[in-house]
């Protein structure tokens, strides 16, 4: 817990050096998956820093991206939802799931992505794969929370692990 604490930490002073116009020494997303009982679906939001994942869209799909410009804003959401279906699977209790693609909002230097997946009526376990980034940064590191009402767990993986697993 406490080498968590320390995570979350530098990636609070991460996005703080971000916003002071440093470039970020880290290279990290999260992504949360809260069970939502009543609507029986898990809500997924992932947070990547825009200019890392600009340089693997156009890397990737060979075409100019520029997430926070209104007029692309269409053209980056089919690129955004290709690139995360491709690198975010989850399972609940043991089943793969369909993600269904929300969309995404620029939060200063961090692009926020909502995904879904409908018709969750219990969740006994989670297991997240997620290859967020990894084609771009041998050190990618992403922060793993997942929620099911008053419980939250959260874990750190590194490249090249992919995957962490909750039970609940």
């Amino acid at each position: 817990m406490r080498k968590l604490k320390f995570v979350v930490l530098l990636l609070c002073c991460t996005f703080f050096a971000v916003e002071a116009g440093v470039r970020h020494p880290l290279h990290v997303s999260t992504t949360e998956v809260n069970f939502n009982a009543k609507d029986k679906t898990l809500e997924i939001s992932c947070k990547i820093f825009s200019d890392d994942f600009e340089s693997i869209l156009a890397r990737l799909y060979k075409q100019k991206t520029d997430l926070s410009n209104a007029s692309m804003k269409t053209a980056m959401d089919e690129l955004v939802k290709k690139y995360l279906l491709s690198h975010l699977q989850i399972k609940a209790n043991g089943k793969a799931t369909t993600l269904n693609y929300i969309g995404f909002e620029i939060d200063h230097e961090a692009t926020n992505i909502y995904l879904e997946v409908e018709k969750i009526s219990v969740v006994k376990s989670i297991e997240v794969s997620n290859t967020i980034l990894y084609d771009l940064f041998d050190d990618q590191m992403s922060i793993i929370h997942i929620v099911k009402g008053a419980t939250r767990k959260s874990s750190k993986i590194l490249y090249p692990e992919k995957k962490f697993a909750a039970n609940f």
